[in-house]
């Protein structure tokens, strides 16, 4: 059995020890390290090499976007390992910087999953493997355009061949110019199909809406 090793990371003790008692009642995960602040969230990763980080948002010392300055460090550091962000609130901005460059081996969950295990279980043991885990009400925000949010899988089956394609590289982190590259077509094509996804998706230029992310978790979402 694959053990996936887990470094938590929360300011909060009582959070903290919640979410390593939840995970470490499975017999396929292990805590390794604990973080309270984002120095020690670093210097942990370093120490133990997990496999999966756990981590909130927002913590000392700034209590801003410590969580997701983390996860892109360890983009770069540490592409390897998983990275699961917890947050207390959804914030669409900070979903899209997370997914921006990609969403393998990426999470977001709403704090509150903690406390139903199974949901954390998920994230974890899928950005383990180098997959997606996203918060099934993060993906219904951020669906939500001129459309109902329940309606977007069948609008997904409206898509075409070329642009299913185009969507699971734009899920990949690819940007357009390397879309382009990869289907062999010009970049003006690949605008093209970008704006008919976004169209059959109901997907509008709505402020509170990141449409290029919120297409990409629809099809992780439906996909997965």
């Amino acid at each position: 059995m694959t053990v996936v090793r887990v470094l938590v990371a929360d300011d909060h003790l009582l959070v903290r020890e919640g979410i390593r008692h939840v995970l470490s009642a499975w017999p396929d995960v292990e805590v390794v390290g604990l973080a309270e602040d984002l120095p020690s969230l670093l210097a942990g990763v370093e120490r133990h090499a997990p496999d999966v980080v756990v981590s909130d948002l927002r913590m000392p010392p700034s209590h801003a976007d410590e969580g997701l300055r983390a996860a892109g460090e360890f983009a770069r550091t540490h592409p390897e390992a998983g990275f699961v962000l917890l947050s207390q609130f959804l914030d669409v901005e900070v979903a899209a910087a997370l997914f921006g460059a990609g969403a393998q081996g990426r999470s977001y969950l709403l704090k509150d999953s903690v406390t139903r295990g199974e949901q954390l279980r998920h994230a974890v043991t899928a950005v383990a493997a180098g997959g997606c885990f996203v918060d099934p009400r993060v993906v219904g925000v951020l669906v939500r355009g001129s459309g109902e949010a329940d309606q977007r899988p069948t609008a997904l089956s409206a898509l075409t061949t070329r642009e299913r394609e185009v969507l699971q590289l734009m899920a990949a982190g690819s940007s357009n110019a390397a879309i382009a590259a990869q289907l062999f077509v010009t970049g003006r094509a690949v605008e093209k199909h970008i704006n008919s996804i976004f169209s059959k998706l109901g997907l509008t230029e709505e402020v509170d809406v990141h449409r290029r992310v919120a297409a990409v978790l629809l099809h992780l979402d439906v996909a997965g």
